[in-house]
């Protein structure tokens, strides 16, 4: 069976599997069927191509279909130009790249473009297959490199907020307000649908708290178990998948099906379990879990000091 419940230093290859991501999305506009059936031809190998007849059509898709990673736009079209439609996509996808087809020479029209940042290139009529994947290849990485920038970006805001907040509990005496602001700091930093702080001491489950407020005994999980055991950090990315854990009652009553399960260490002692649960299966990179082994760590000199 291949195993799903893994310990921290082993997900490297368990992860690599689980993100293969599906083909980016790519949207192409054009008021002539056949050249919107080539560029419909050229790049369903790679992408997930959309397909609009007109700069209404398209942004109907959008809104339907929510951000593709590149527009390949006509210029010359009935109603609206394809500068037009595209600018109108800058507010709501500012990271998607913009590429404009044109048969004429509508210099003053593409340099605005190019220049406000609302087309990254302009390629002519008829255009060469080789040179238009090409320059789409290389608009698909710089959407990627923004995207990934970006979720960088956010993720060190949000991981210094929850440091703040852990900080902030420092101040408290009391186990169940501590480890409840805890609790509610790791749900809104990692997107969980409930956190579970459990007091853990000689290797036995004491107090816990519960956010939403709930059912906080960890006993009769068994990730929980595997933690208290050898204090490594458990993962379980779809419980589904992995029959030894489905068919157990806690899985069953609490409708988990990914979980991960943190020991909280302090000067070697275990001071707690943090429980972090999903409702449905999660993609979670490694660099997402090593965050929240260390936030669990900050967080175990805090559960260290309270009654």
């Amino acid at each position: 069976m291949n195993r799903l419940v893994i310990e921290l230093e082993d997900l490297r290859e368990q992860l690599k599997s689980a993100r293969r991501s599906p083909k980016p999305k790519m949207l192409v506009v054009d008021d002539e069927p056949d050249n919107l059936d080539l560029l419909y031809r050229t790049f369903r190998r790679d992408f997930n191509v959309l397909k609009a007849d007109s700069g209404a059509r398209a942004l109907e898709l959008l809104a339907e279909e929510g951000e593709v990673a590149v527009i390949i736009s006509d210029q010359r079209m009935p109603e609206m130009k394809g500068t037009e439609f595209l600018s109108k996509t800058v507010p709501e996808f500012p990271d998607t790249v913009r590429i404009i087809l044109t048969g004429f020479t509508d210099v003053e029209d593409l340099v605005e473009a190019i220049n406000s940042g609302q087309v990254y290139k302009y390629i002519t009529k008829p255009w060469d297959p080789d040179e238009l994947k090409t320059v789409v290849q290389r608009a698909a990485d710089s959407y990627d490199s923004l995207k990934s920038r970006s979720i960088e970006l956010e993720r060190a805001q949000a991981q210094t907020k929850l440091l703040a907040t852990i900080l902030e509990a420092s101040d408290g005496q009391i186990f169940d307000d501590c480890a409840g602001q805890l609790a509610a700091a790791f749900i809104e930093r990692f997107g969980l649908d409930r956190c579970v702080v459990q007091g853990a001491r000689s290797g036995q489950l004491s107090q816990g708290i519960s956010r939403p407020d709930g059912d906080a005994n960890l006993a009769g999980d068994p990730l929980t178990q595997s933690v208290l055991a050898d204090r490594k950090m458990q993962v379980c990315i779809n419980v589904a998948a992995n029959p030894e854990l489905a068919a157990a009652e806690f899985y069953q009553t609490h409708s988990v099906q990914a979980h991960v399960v943190i020991p909280a260490l302090h000067r070697d002692n275990l001071e707690a379990v943090v429980s972090l649960q999903f409702t449905t299966a999660v993609v979670l990179d490694e660099r997402e879990l090593t965050q929240m082994y260390l936030a669990v760590q900050q967080a175990a000199f805090v559960l260290t000091h309270l009654s």
